[in-house]
């Protein structure tokens, strides 16, 4: 098993109920509060612990005579490599991310181990059962990418809440308590290159003798007042917009009203991180209020205030956390302000952890519900039972009386780079891109690769990895830095790349074409990677291409997924077919399914990556 968090703590118990007696299971998290509603297994004195640990002492309490060995770690360690998949009669998914998915799914094609998948989402669940050579992969289709926006979107003309929660957790947040080195893109401009660099480092950067208060109304003043006065500068921007209003920390709290706040923190602040957290400080209870734009700010300062004088210690290391209340405090409030100067409405802090956390609420029903369907898939592949295999769809609403829509597994995608070993092609300005640029953004963020190893021919262009010399990784890191058409082994149009992964166990080839130029907004990882090649039948009803984004300096920011209309919803009628042997009910349901656009991405405790039903795509061979 991988993961014991929703679907984990049930799958666990089903497995131990249903006579499995040997059961290896790895997860890298620890319980936290919010899981207590739904993973059964872990209890408030089991916050803070491991979730494998816990659940595995759970479950040996009421079956004590079967064995459960727990990892608390993550399954891409290298400790987990081929070798280790290859003792298992079968690999069950209980996972919440796409990358991890990815990294799984693979260990268990070169190590010919059976692989069950499942998600869940709300009401919505899946099974699927891929099995090497016998049933498609879970990468032999693709999967919906999130929906990215442009960084001038994020940083010049916000129009929704959502790209203020971006801006706010990714930009912001990162730049003020977040790695000082990162590149961040805070005070890009969308295309007149106004940017006073020098400016955001001195502001940016605490001084000595300055304390919190006056840090934090600088702070303030500058991304609200100065760099909306900036923008604002560029007339043509504004053509065809509203004009922002700057907003100034004079204009929105009083001296009388600041001294108060710095007041009442004081008395009620104290070194229990658990009770941090200035809506506290405050006075202020219901999450589900919505703040004007003067107490926003008071949140803002407040929050900052605290981070500073309870959290000292972290500054510099944090990153985003959902379940950090002085995290989603302080990004509602500077997403509101933000949100008050671009005249979009603002959100109370319930909605807006839910966006900046992509939450999607997970019903403890639906997982137990998966889970047994994952046994049961788990069971047949024991028995080699092939004709049985399903992948099952669970529906938030019945048709026909129908719930659960059970799927015969298709046949592997010849197209797939991964169990098919198909070339992939990419477009990329080779005498602009740098090789840093194609590890980060193509191996890394859409190959899903964390240990690469990078060749032209026999000439080694780039390796990762513990036993390199010192002159080796000097010479590699020179590489990254290098433009592709200047490395030491030329990568121009025509070239092939091979790229691998030694823990995967996983290669593909990469034909390399030359392209001068790209659409910013269309493309702006400025290379485009291509090599899913479908029938004419699904080719002719694709309108658009979905490709990965990474959050970089360089690319475009990942917007959270709880705006349903944003998230890239791909219905499976642009992809596939239910053999015709499939009774008409499960077809209908299918289509109920996807024409209430519940076909959809989450990132939850229990990541549902895709639905895939009936459809009017192209048709695939069943599995004989």
């Amino acid at each position: 098993m991988v993961g014991a968090g929703g679907i984990g703590c049930e799958l666990l118990k089903t497995l131990a109920l249903s006579g499995f007696q040997d059961i290896h299971i790895i997860d890298m998290d620890t319980i936290e509060v919010s899981n207590l509603n739904r993973q059964f297994l872990f209890r408030q004195s089991h916050v803070g612990q491991s979730k494998a640990k816990v659940a595995r002492d759970a479950v040996l309490k009421f079956r004590p005579h079967i064995n459960i060995k727990s990892y608390h770690a993550n399954v891409k360690d290298p400790d987990f490599n081929v070798e280790f998949f290859k003792q298992f009669n079968v690999v069950l998914n209980g996972l919440d991310n796409l990358d991890a998915r990815r990294h799984v799914n693979r260990l268990c094609l070169a190590a010919d181990v059976p692989l069950v998948e499942s998600g869940t989402t709300g009401f919505l669940g899946q099974v699927t059962v891929h099995v090497k050579g016998r049933t498609e992969c879970y990468e032999c289709q693709p999967k919906p990418a999130p929906k990215t926006y442009p960084v001038c979107t994020i940083t010049s003309t916000p129009s929704k809440f959502v790209h203020c929660i971006v801006w706010a957790k990714d930009l912001l947040f990162t730049k003020l308590f977040g790695d000082k080195n990162q590149e961040n893109d805070l005070n890009i401009r969308s295309s007149d290159g106004a940017s006073s660099s020098e400016n955001v480092v001195d502001v940016f950067e605490r001084k000595e003798d300055e304390d919190v208060e006056q840090y934090g109304r600088r702070i303030f003043d500058h991304v609200f007042g100065y760099n909306i006065e900036l923008a604002l500068s560029n007339e043509e921007t504004w053509k065809n917009r509203n004009r922002p209003k700057p907003i100034y920390s004079k204009d929105v709290l009083s001296d009388e009203l600041a001294h108060q706040n710095g007041s009442v923190n004081k008395n009620l602040a104290t070194d229990d991180g658990s009770l941090v957290s200035a809506m506290a400080s405050l006075g202020m209870k219901n999450p589900q209020d919505i703040w004007s734009l003067s107490e926003n700010s008071r949140i803002f300062f407040e929050t900052l205030r605290l981070f500073f004088t309870n959290r000292g210690k972290e500054i510099g290391n944090l990153s985003f956390d959902k379940d950090d209340q002085l995290a989603v405090e302080f990004v509602t409030a500077a997403a509101n302000i933000r949100a008050a100067s671009f005249g979009i409405p603002l959100h109370s802090l319930f909605e807006a952890k839910g966006i900046a956390g992509n939450i999607v609420h997970a019903v403890a029903t639906t997982n137990a519900i998966i889970a047994g369907l994952i046994v049961i898939e788990a069971i047949k592949v024991l028995k080699s039972d092939i004709k049985s295999y399903r992948m099952t769809y669970c529906l938030e609403h019945p048709s026909r009386k129908m719930l659960l829509m059970p799927v015969e597994p298709f046949e592997p995608n010849k197209s797939c780079y991964v169990c098919s070993e198909t070339p992939l092609s990419l477009e990329i300005n080779t005498h602009h891109s740098k090789l840093k640029d194609f590890v980060e953004k193509i191996v890394k963020a859409k190959l899903g690769m964390n240990f690469p190893i990078i060749m032209q021919g026999s000439a080694l262009l780039y390796e990762v990895g513990d036993d390199l010399d010192e002159d080796m990784v000097a010479n590699y890191a020179a590489n990254l830095e290098k433009v592709l058409a200047e490395l030491p082994s030329p990568v121009t149009s025509g070239t092939v790349l091979t790229v691998e992964d030694l823990q995967q166990e996983f290669t593909c080839n990469i034909n390399i074409k030359h392209r001068k130029e790209f659409d910013e907004e269309k493309e702006p990882d400025g290379m485009l990677l291509s090599g899913w090649t479908q029938p004419p039948s699904a080719l002719e009803k694709e309108d658009k291409s979905i490709s990965n984004g990474a959050s970089t300096s360089d690319t475009p920011i990942a917007a959270t997924e709880a705006e349903k209309d944003e998230i890239g919803i791909v219905s499976a009628a642009k992809k596939r077919r239910l053999s015709d042997i499939v009774d008409s009910e499960l077809s209908n349901a299918a289509d109920e399914a996807r024409n209430r656009n519940q076909l959809q991405v989450i990132d939850d405790e229990d990541d549902l990556v895709m639905l895939e039903g009936n459809s009017d795509g192209y048709k695939k061979k069943r599995l004989q």
